[in-house]
Order: C-alpha cells, then structure tokens, then sequence
C-alpha cells in the first residue's frame, strides 16, 4: 500500500523551498475551525483560534497544548504589531483590538462613518505601525462563528486604521469577501484574498495592490487564482513567495504569480505563518487539526 503524496510540484524551483525529508506532523487535533495562528518567538509559542469553540489555543514545544484565552469572543484571524503586542479580529465584538503587555484589550476599531463593522477577518501591521484588516459578513451569516446580524456597510471592505489618529478609512470597497492579506517583503505592494467563491459563483483569487505613500491602494490586479476551495490567509517568504491556504493543502506562488507547488494536507486549510527559532517552519491551521512542517526557507514575516 502506497503512501499518500507530501508534495505536489509543479515547478522545479519548488524543490529548493522544500525538504525532502520533512515529515508533517500534527501538533493539535480537536478544533471545529482553527484558524489565525500566529507565532510569538520572545515566548517560543504558537497562539491560534479555534473559532466556533470561542477560545484561542497555545502551542508550546516539547509543552504541548493549552487554553491560551476563553471566552475569545470568536476571534478569527491574528498577527504581532511592531511592538510584539497581539493584534486581533473578533467575529463575536465585530472589532479588532490589541491585547497589551498586562492583558488589557484594547479596541482599535469597531466602526465606520458611525455604523457597526461586519465580522473583522485577518490582520497585518505595516512597518509604521498602521494597523490593515479585512472585514467580510462570514462572522455576521450564523451564530456559528459569531453572531448572526444584518450587515451595516454597505460594502465588505478592507481598512486601514492610521497609527497616530486611529481614524479608520476604506482603502478597498470592491470584494465580494475580503479575507486574508499581507504585504510583500518590502511593503510595496498589498495582497489581499477574494473569497467570494465560497457562498458566490466568483473567481477563487487573489489581488496584488501597489502601496501609495503607505496609505492608499493603487493599480489593482489579478496576482493568482486558487484551483481547490478558495484562498484564505497567506505570507510570504523571504524571497517573495506566496504562500497560500487552499482546499487541499498549501500552495506556494512565485513572486511572478506561477504555481511552484503544494504541500498536500489531509484537511481543508484555512491559514499559515512562518515561525520557529529560525522562522523556516511553517504552522497551518485545517479544519479540526494544527500541522506543522519544516521548509527549506525562512518566513517573512513580523516579529
């Protein structure tokens, strides 16, 4: 009986991105949708969401698994500011807010132009400390993953959220589902995922803006299309690549848009992030399961 394949290459440049003696291992199953991991070196832990079960997790090595924060208040997606302070999305609170150093939450938005948010998706911080986040109704369509709500927006934008005013502006209104983002290694451009596809009959893609100024999107463009499920949260290595969450597994771009390949899990993915000492293992959230597998690359992301 023939094992089931890690890899899927499409391109040899993929070979050089990944290790062939690399084993997939999963480090926690037990979730209804895991979701937003995000990495905290200072701490040498993994901190994700288990969405439908309100509570965030935390993985340590050679620690194991833990309740990190419950109730969560649905938190979906997740990442560090500038500060390594944790930035979050809340599907439940309909905000985004920010844990400080002595647990306090703090609410960097929950509004715009007076109306209430959708369901806060996923979140990067930008090197000046701009917080940008993706707003979708996925939090708002059942009480499943939140609370079921009419939308108030009228669109389903992506916002940026200025770091010395808090004001909180729309610099995309016209996805269908914004989902995940992240911004190239240099940060002059901004990607960000339509998810649409998942309650529409829309392309499964992902767009490439430039950055103007480090406040505004420009010069919008189809960067790549997902050919199983739709994508949702993503990031970079080092060299540019994408990585991508997909339905069966992760999917890895090259900076000019081309599939390299994929790593095959066995359940639907729905966000990735580079972490470990050396930021070349790459953390993935699926449906009830956490896997991890090392790479022969080094992550490009925050702290």
């Amino acid at each position: 009986m023939s094992e089931t394949p890690l890899y899927d290459i499409r391109d040899e440049r993929f070979r050089g991105l990944i290790a062939g003696s690399a084993r997939l291992e999963e480090l926690y199953s037990g979730c209804r949708w895991a979701e937003g991991p995000v990495w905290f070196s200072d701490m040498n832990c993994l901190i994700w969401s288990d969405i439908p079960n309100e509570r965030m997790m935390r993985w340590v090595p050679d620690g194991g698994v833990s309740v990190f924060r419950s109730a969560s208040n649905y938190v979906n997606g997740n990442t560090r500011d500038r500060q390594g302070r944790l930035v979050s999305c809340e599907h439940g609170g309909r905000r985004v807010t920010r844990t400080e150093a002595d647990g306090r939450i703090t609410v960097l938005a929950d509004s715009h132009n007076g109306k209430r948010l959708n369901s806060p998706n996923d979140v990067v911080v930008k090197s000046d400390g701009s917080v940008w986040f993706t707003d979708p109704s996925y939090g708002i369509m059942s009480d499943y993953e939140g609370h079921k709500a009419d939308e108030e927006q009228e669109t389903r934008n992506v916002y940026r959220i200025d770091p010395q005013s808090g004001k909180v502006e729309a610099v995309a209104t016209d996805f269908i589902q914004p989902n995940g983002l992240a911004f190239s290694p240099d940060e002059k451009q901004l990607y960000i995922a339509d998810s649409g596809s998942s309650h529409h009959e829309v392309p499964r893609h992902i767009r490439v803006f430039d950055v103007i100024d480090g406040k505004t999107l420009a010069n919008s463009r189809f960067f790549c299309t997902i050919d199983k499920g739709v994508p949702d949260g993503f990031r970079f290595d080092v060299s540019g690549n994408l990585w991508s969450s997909a339905a069966d597994g992760v999917h890895c771009f090259a900076p000019d848009g081309t599939l390299l390949g994929k790593i095959l899990i066995p359940q639907t993915v729905s966000n990735i992030c580079f972490g470990g000492f050396k930021k070349n293992r790459l953390f993935i959230t699926a449906t009830q399961s956490v896997y991890s597998i090392y790479t022969t690359t080094n992550g490009a992301q925050y702290p």
